[in-house]
């Protein structure tokens, strides 16, 4: 079957009047960088990041017109280094896939060759995206609360931002692993949902708050997954358990934060940082296997919301003004 020329993607246009346009475009493999790798998508995800490139946000993607989409799973077109044979299943996430890379949100994607995984047998390339980049940095979180030492019977697990793409599939892969969970959310009216992923308890985001002024406060949590940042990050950790530990993964709330040593020095607890798009192919494989084995959850139909790519300039709006609720998976075959 000979390859079409042209294709559909979002594209983000900069106006003269410099606000930025979101519409589905035609573009041609020309439009695409001259790399290895040459993958028609299948399926992508919509992320907090895509959504602040496709607002033209300048630390994310600094060349318009651009195509976001820092996820896509797809099949193998062409590939001129010789490592994917045509039509392979691959993965690709992380790396500059949708910042100034054309990315997912678009039918064709033309990058280097390393920066793609085979897509495990007993996972579709649907299912993938499900988990996507939100999904994989919520096990990265759990493998390095993990490899640090934490267990289900320490006690509770605070995950904040518990309605997004992250901690929404942190509390359900807790659940799985054996954890108590304790979601925080500012969406009161999402609790119902909540409950049924698997938090044990459901409580206001700014319970976490209560502390701000103090050095320190009573030990509540064992451990954590923030992906707000900002005084959230630094209430749980002002609250956890002696040797606990808290991995940090989003800056929503604020990247900065502000602190004593206290927590530190008097109750050994640690700050973990966590990447999910620079780190080693090898740490990627790995991970991929684990989400397509012991950290795969049942009934992953249930964790997301079909869109077509379409819709996409619609619901990346909604990442902006907080009416995010769980993952967003993209159809690109339905265009």
């Amino acid at each position: 079957m000979t390859q079409s020329t042209t294709f559909k993607a979002l594209l983000v246009e900069e106006q003269d009047d410099k606000s930025f346009s979101k519409s589905i475009a035609v573009r041609s493999l020309n439009d695409l960088p001259d790399n290895e790798l040459l993958i028609n998508v299948h399926y992508s995800s919509l992320n907090y990041k895509d959504a602040m490139s496709a607002s033209g946000n300048k630390r994310i993607s600094q060349h318009f017109p651009h195509t976001p989409g820092i996820d896509a799973a797809g099949i193998v077109v062409s590939d001129k280094s010789g490592t994917f044979k045509e039509g392979q299943q691959v993965l690709v996430f992380g790396y500059d896939l949708g910042m100034n890379t054309p990315g997912g949100l678009g039918q064709m994607i033309s990058i280097p060759a390393k920066w793609a995984v085979i897509c495990p047998d007993t996972l579709t390339l649907k299912e993938a995206m499900t988990y996507g980049t939100g999904g994989l940095t919520a096990a990265l979180c759990i493998q390095k609360l993990e490899k640090m030492g934490a267990k289900p019977s320490d006690g509770p697990v605070a995950v904040t931002g518990a309605t997004g793409g992250v901690g929404s599939i942190s509390i359900a892969l807790l659940k799985q692993l054996g954890y108590d969970v304790v979601a925080f959310s500012g969406k009161p009216e999402q609790s119902d949902k909540l409950k049924a992923l698997g938090a044990a308890e459901i409580l206001h985001r700014d319970v976490i708050l209560e502390v701000q002024d103090l050095p320190i406060g009573k030990t509540k949590w064992a451990h954590g997954i923030d992906t707000l940042g900002g005084n959230y990050l630094t209430g749980l950790l002002k609250q956890l358990k002696p040797g606990g530990g808290v991995a940090s993964v989003g800056l929503a709330a604020s990247a900065e934060i502000s602190m004593n040593v206290i927590p530190f020095i008097t109750r050994g607890v640690s700050l973990l940082g966590v990447d999910s798009v620079y780190i080693p192919l090898a740490d990627k494989k790995h991970i991929w296997q684990r989400v397509a084995t012991d950290m795969k959850l049942p009934n992953l139909e249930s964790y997301q919301q079909e869109i077509s790519l379409a819709q996409t300039p619609e619901y990346l709006d909604r990442f902006l003004k907080s009416q995010v609720v769980g993952r967003y998976v993209v159809n690109l075959q339905n265009a």
